[in-house]
């Protein structure tokens, strides 16, 4: 399918966004707005977010990629993750306005930018829905946990390192230190989880958790088989009472690209991140909310 690419831009505030609006040459089915995961701009890691504009647009969506507020070339002050609603808005409403033939607007986002995607859908009801794509939970303790879990355990699996013990050259005072020291995050963790009262302010985990619930059935989530990220949030996800029911089994809201790295670096990867993507977008049920 033709595929139309045309600069996007407009304002957040008093600041400027650019961003990149690629669709299809006739009406487009959904909306797409692509946010980044930082610090990064628009194209993404080996021009990972150009890739999936075009295969969207040719896919019959339309999808808009922009820079954060004082990222790549857009105005205004640097920000994090955790404050970006202001310009997911602004891009939302500039989508809307140059394709008004929308029925629904998805929200795609990568590591953190999966994160501000499930953060900030249920303070906008024109969005229907949000693919997470390894989406980021880090904190200490998760790290811990997934380093145990996917580091560690299979470690002790690989020739290599009974090979390195064998000759010698195995560093064991501080391979053993880092597996206590993870041990003891994790205990903690779980210490706290039984004692603790409820915080005064939500973390971003716990925000991400509320956005999830509110589009239980409207979100995709596609892992990387081979990303530290991706296992931290699925454990997290599996364990934590704020995601549950959240079972991690495969199906239609959760697909795994298991050779991938963070970025699926690969065009062979990125196809398959885009193929999940669009097979998501014409099947599932999205429903449109409260388009103008």
């Amino acid at each position: 399918m033709p595929v139309n690419e045309t600069p996007l831009n407009f304002d957040c505030g008093e600041d400027r966004l650019i961003g990149v609006l690629h669709r299809p040459e006739g009406p487009a089915a959904r909306g797409v707005v692509v946010i980044v995961g930082g610090p990064q701009y628009r194209a993404g890691s080996h021009r990972q977010f150009v890739e999936l504009g075009r295969g969207l647009a040719e896919g019959g969506h339309a999808c808009l990629r922009f820079d954060y507020r004082g990222m790549g070339d857009s105005s205004g002050e640097m920000r994090d993750f955790r404050h970006v609603g202001e310009d997911v808005r602004a891009a939302v409403g500039a989508l809307l306005a140059a394709c008004p033939e929308l029925k629904s607007v998805v929200l795609w986002g990568l590591c953190d930018g999966a994160s501000a995607a499930l953060m900030y859908a249920p303070q906008d009801a024109r969005v229907a829905g949000v693919v997470a794509v390894n989406p980021w939970v880090r904190s200490a303790e998760s790290l811990a946990e997934a380093r145990v879990r996917h580091y560690y355990l299979q470690r002790l699996l690989q020739p290599e390192m009974w090979r390195k013990i064998a000759s010698g050259r195995f560093e064991w005072r501080r391979s053993v230190q880092g597996a206590v020291e993870a041990v003891a995050l994790i205990a903690g963790r779980m210490l706290r989880r039984r004692r603790s009262p409820p915080a005064a302010e939500p973390s971003f985990q716990q925000r991400m958790a509320h956005g999830w619930q509110g589009l239980r059935d409207s979100t995709l989530f596609v892992l990387s088989g081979r990303d530290i990220t991706a296992q931290e949030f699925f454990d997290h996800a599996c364990s934590d009472p704020a995601w549950q029911p959240f079972d991690g089994s495969e199906g239609p809201g959760l697909r795994r690209v298991p050779e991938a790295d963070h970025t699926f670096a690969a065009a062979a990867w990125n196809q398959q991140l885009i193929a999940h993507t669009l097979a998501w977008l014409d099947a599932a049920p999205i429903a449109s909310r409260s388009l103008p």
